[in-house]
């Protein structure tokens, strides 16, 4: 499929999937606050769907496919959406056509909450234990596919009971095409989120302004356990506290640690420093993995379908939720 083939095919779905409304089901308190209940099999489902259309590398099939999936869902869950296709050149000089996704909840509310995850795949499975497998493009299961999952997950919620606030569920292109430990060059934060550093200087909609970002990446992952990311207490501390403090709530202590982790330099740094809109980042940080603190299938060829824990998928969802629908205009 070709870029203007998929220009053509997002925007109709956006025109005639989007608006969409379903009656409320299945909801559960929480806090005074009635909270549509998260289904971690459907977030999980989600996930798959992703991985099935294979590597989402930039410049493939799989991406382009996927992005015309991903825009039809959102619509289809009667978000507001918004297609953003633009070029740009990575580290290593190749130019590369991206996607960024966005679906819009109660979008003429002035209060407004980014949910966001990256949506690419690493083009190369460089911590890979077998070194044969560094060139291979990785399926990213948990890099990235699972936030985009439990996003997905509470926009089919929306539809089904809207927020007081405004949400904007955004799927960012080009987080993982960053150099590895074998590049020679100088090693620069601007390498990485590509798609994001793109959207903070371009938002979609002129003078857009959000309370707060949460940003979610690796978020599936067996074994995951989420510190307190240095860059988001830095910056949003507020969010931080709100969102350990609703994981506290719900049970999930033991997932959502109320310690200080290291800094991340992912896709919440841009939306920090240049869109200037507080953001936070719930990522795994686990001190005793040898292969990565992010855990054993980091870039490599394991980061599949089969290492998804929908246990954490869950906490996560439902902290997401609880925060989301006890935010007050």
């Amino acid at each position: 499929m070709n870029s203007h083939a998929i220009t053509v095919l997002l925007l109709f779905l956006a025109v005639s999937c989007g608006g969409r409304k379903v009656a409320n089901t299945g909801t559960v308190s929480s806090e005074g606050t009635s909270v549509p209940e998260f289904c971690a099999d459907s977030a999980f489902s989600y996930i798959k769907k992703q991985t099935d259309f294979g590597p989402r590398v930039p410049n493939t099939d799989a991406q382009q496919n996927c992005a015309a999936w991903l825009m039809g869902r959102l619509a289809g869950f009667g978000a507001q959406t918004f297609l953003q296709e633009f070029e740009t050149v990575t580290f290593d000089k190749t130019r590369i056509r991206c996607y960024n996704i966005i679906g819009s909840y109660n979008p003429d509310s002035p209060t407004r909450v980014i949910l966001c995850s990256h949506w690419d795949s690493r083009p190369w499975a460089d911590n890979d234990p077998d070194p044969t497998k560094h060139k291979t493009p990785v399926d990213a299961a948990n890099d990235g596919a699972s936030g985009v999952g439990v996003i997905l997950e509470i926009a089919r919620q929306m539809q089904k009971k809207a927020p007081e606030i405004g949400v904007d569920c955004i799927f960012l292109d080009a987080e993982d095409w960053g150099p590895g430990n074998d590049f020679k060059g100088e090693h620069l934060e601007t390498y990485w989120g590509l798609g994001t550093q793109y959207w903070a200087k371009n938002p979609h909609k002129q003078g857009y302004r959000a309370r707060y970002a949460i940003l979610l990446d690796m978020v599936g992952g067996k074994g995951a356990t989420f510190y307190r990311e240095m860059y988001s207490v830095m910056f949003g501390k507020n969010v931080v506290d709100k969102v350990w403090g609703a994981a506290g709530r719900l049970g999930y202590s033991s997932l959502f640690r109320p310690i200080d982790g290291g800094y991340v330099t992912d896709d919440h740094f841009f939306i920090n420093t240049i869109a200037r809109i507080p953001a936070i980042d719930i990522v795994p940080y686990l001190p005793n993995c040898k292969e990565s603190s992010f855990g054993p299938t980091w870039h490599t060829t394991h980061d599949n379908i089969e290492n998804i824990d929908k246990n954490v998928l869950e906490a996560v969802g439902k902290t997401l939720m609880e925060v989301i629908y006890n935010e007050k205009p």
